[in-house]
Order: structure tokens, then sequence, then C-alpha cells
């Protein structure tokens, strides 16, 4: 982010089981020959995937010579745990932490003794115990679980005060909102760097899965775009892409600069994404 005027990079997710393995780190080269800025590696649920995460992350960094970025969650995750994945992370060349509180397992007692609490906690011992580069999340509509946006954004600046180096967004589909975001955080201090995170809708269904986990604004375009093509799939990739590209075109022109895609360990989206920029990417390589 220091070294670049713009950058772009994608997350992807480690399998659920091993079984699946192959399929994902097939899909995860192929997005990391595209030679995005960086890629960042899912945790899963409880930490459930984590040695998969570390494995795959691994592999962006060793065989496709991509800077990678991997989450490590609070939930279900005792200090010690943290500090043997600390240990394995650095092991593998790994640097780059996105230090997030995690979604807490239905029937959960969380937090239990001796877990953390905040991501504000993770991110102070993962500061103190090495040298990583360390980002959090933010959320420009504000946490489902905050009071109110007031509250959200004194939780945010706790996680940037104990030492986060940059912040990536929620995923959002009206840049108004991010813009707005970004007023109120500078207001209050937050200066690091934002990645503004962006889902290309590929298909109708993952509307009420984003709307009930997130609480996401979708404005009126958006939803015309769904209405019209949400069930003719090979529309709806297209017109999602499209829909994503003019957000970040839009993103850019107005100076915001890091763009982090939700590729769901889509090749062909990533693919045709960065495509898409074209020279608005490539003009400062």
């Amino acid at each position: 982010m220091k070294q670049k005027e713009i950058t772009l990079s994608f997350e992807v997710f480690p399998p659920k089981t091993a079984d699946k393995y192959a399929s994902v780190e097939k899909a995860v080269t192929e997005i990391a020959r595209l030679s995005p800025d960086f890629m960042s590696v899912t945790y899963g649920a409880g930490g459930g995937t984590s040695r998969h995460t570390v494995d795959i992350a691994s592999a962006i960094h060793r065989d496709c010579g991509v800077p990678t970025l991997a989450h490590l969650t609070c939930v279900s995750s005792t200090r010690e745990n943290i500090r043997q994945m600390l240990d394995t992370l650095k092991a593998n060349g790994i640097d780059n932490i996105l230090a997030l509180r995690g979604d807490i397992p239905k029937d959960s007692d969380f937090p239990m003794p001796h877990h953390y609490h905040y991501a504000s906690e993770l991110i102070q011992d993962i500061r103190s115990y090495g040298d990583f580069c360390i980002g959090a999340a933010c959320y420009p509509e504000g946490h489902v679980e905050s009071a109110n946006k007031k509250e959200d954004l004194l939780h945010l600046k706790e996680k940037v005060d104990q030492g986060c180096d940059f912040l990536t967004t929620q995923m959002f589909f009206d840049n108004n909102i991010l813009y707005n975001f970004l007023y109120r955080i500078r207001e209050i201090g937050i200066t690091v760097p934002v990645c503004a995170g962006i889902m290309p809708v590929t298909n109708g269904r993952q509307i009420a899965r984003i709307c009930q986990l997130s609480g996401t604004y979708l404005p009126a375009r958006f939803k015309a775009v769904v209405d019209r093509f949400g069930d003719n799939p090979a529309a709806m990739k297209q017109a999602g892409i499209a829909y994503a590209t003019d957000q970040i075109i839009d993103l850019i022109a107005n100076g915001v600069n890091n763009i982090h895609v939700y590729s769901m360990n889509k090749p062909e989206v990533a693919a045709k994404i960065m495509e898409n920029l074209g020279a608005i990417y490539e003009s400062q390589l």
C-alpha cells in the first residue's frame, strides 16, 4: 500500500474438509497467477480451517510469489492457540495478518476463560508478540451488534490505537456509504489506509445471505439488477461483475485506491474484474 498508488487484492477461503483441498488449491492458484497485489485467506468459523488457512496462504506466498494476508480470529482461540498460530505463520514466511473477532458459533458460550473478548485485544497481543503487519475489519454501515454507529467507531478507534496498520471494509453496494464513513473516521483521528471491500454478486441466492448476515443496504440500482437478471445465472454473473467494476472505477476516481475483492474462490470472476479495470490499474505498473 505504501509502494503503489492503486492496489487490487482478492480474498479466498480454504476448504472446510480435506477432500476439497485440491480443488480449492487449484482455484486459488489460478487467482494468484493474475498477480494481484496481495491475497487474503480466511480462517473459518471458530478457526475450524486454521491448518488449511496456513497451507493455502503458504502456497500462495511460496509457489506464486504473491504476498498473503492470513485471517486470525478470536472465536474459539485461547491466547496460547494464538501464540502457536503466530509462530506457525512466521515460520511459513507469512507476516501479514487480518485480526478479527470472528462470527460467534450458535449455542456458544463465547467468550470462554482464557479467550479474547474483542479484536482489539488480539491486535494488542499480535503487535507485542512479533513484527507483523496487522489489518482489521471495519463496517461502513456499522456492526450489526453495535448499539449505534458512534459506539462502533469508538471500538474501531480502539483497534487502530492498539496497533492496527490498515482496515478492510465489509462489503457495501452504495459507494456514498463508504465516502461518508471515511469522512467520519478521519474526523476522529483514524488515518490508516482503508481497503474497500467489494463483492461481485454472481447469483441471486447470495443476496438473501448477505442481508441476513450483515444487514447491508441494497440501493435501488442494485436491486433492479438482481430483479432483472437473478433468475438467469449467466446474465446475473455478467451483471454482477459489471456492477462491481463500476463501483471500483468510481472509488478509484474519488481517491479510494485500495480495493479488496471478495472473489469467493472464483478465478473467472477475479480475472474479469482485472480485465475490466484494464488501463486504470495497469497505468501504474
